[in-house]
């Protein structure tokens, strides 16, 4: 009688520890699961975009360092620019949020540029990328020489670098093809130390940014890096472009072109960022296809 009540709690506690191994195993396989779900969802929904105190933020859950933030803008600059001071060459600007869905797909933004240029952008989120519409019309009686502006694009948290070193981790493309940053003919003479400006072919090397100007040529308007983990790559591209920039906050710029604007006079800007797997040939073809190159 003694030994079928001995093995009953030995029997009991077998069946209780299977009974927790099944049930924790379970439980971790269903928030692996919904871990899994989360992740997918979120990838096939695509990025997301918001823009508040002129910092225009990306979002995926994907993506590395969890978003990207661009200063949506920075400076609009008038042209002379390379060798005089910084505060000689901006433009008083103002931004302001007209629209935003809630689903974070488009942003409508108002961009005021003295003495009387109104900027419309029409920003949408889709599953890879960021496209930007905008129409900039001069609503004066004079010329304006605004010739180009700065959205600035932060990649410290997506590099994992810092000012010393990001340089290394990204990229734009000369005759060599793709060529990282640090294995440019950099310069280091300029109004202002630090930094790298590459001058695409047709713009005036008087009315750039005036940092060290690059003794390579950028051959398209591609600028961009690789994320810390080598997975991705994140790139900019506009149709015209006055400069591409690596700048000193761990920033990146392809600096779109405007050439000033006459009395009534309204143009028309398109780009794009792209947030791809790090195949530099596939980012390239489709930049080629989706401006028409």
């Amino acid at each position: 009688m003694t030994k079928p009540a001995n093995r009953q709690p030995k029997a009991l506690r077998h069946s209780s520890f299977g009974f927790l191994s099944s049930f924790v195993i379970g439980h971790l396989s269903f928030l692996l699961l919904v871990g899994s779900f989360t992740l997918t969802a979120g990838t096939t929904a695509g990025l997301s975009v918001t823009w508040t105190n002129n910092m225009l933020s990306i979002s995926r859950p994907d993506i590395p360092g969890g978003k990207i933030d661009i200063w949506y803008l920075e400076a609009f600059c008038r042209s002379g620019s390379t060798r005089r001071d910084w505060r000689q060459t901006t433009i008083p600007h103002k931004t302001e949020l007209v629209s935003a869905d809630k689903m974070g797909k488009r942003i409508q933004l108002r961009t005021t540029v003295q003495p009387n240029v109104e900027v419309l952008h029409d920003i949408r989120a889709g599953k890879d990328e960021v496209d930007f519409r905008l129409a900039l019309k001069n609503r004066g009686n004079e010329f304006v020489d605004a010739q180009w502006f700065q959205p600035c694009m932060r990649v410290d948290r997506f590099t994992g670098g810092n000012q010393s070193n990001y340089i290394a981790k990204s990229f734009i493309f000369t005759q060599r093809g793709l060529t990282m940053l640090d294995k440019t003919h950099r310069t280091e003479e300029a109004v202002y130390r630090g930094g790298q400006v590459y001058v695409p072919k047709g713009i005036n090397l008087d009315d750039v940014n005036p940092r060290p100007i690059s003794l390579d040529q950028p051959v398209n308007g591609l600028i961009g890096c690789v994320s810390a983990d080598d997975r991705y790559l994140l790139a900019m591209a506009w149709d015209q472009t006055q400069e591409l920039f690596q700048g000193v906050i761990v920033c990146l710029h392809n600096d779109p072109h405007v050439g000033g604007l006459k009395p009534g006079e309204t143009k028309k800007l398109h780009g794009k960022i792209y947030f791809l797997p790090n195949d530099p040939k596939a980012l390239l073809k489709r930049y080629e296809r989706e401006f028409k190159l």
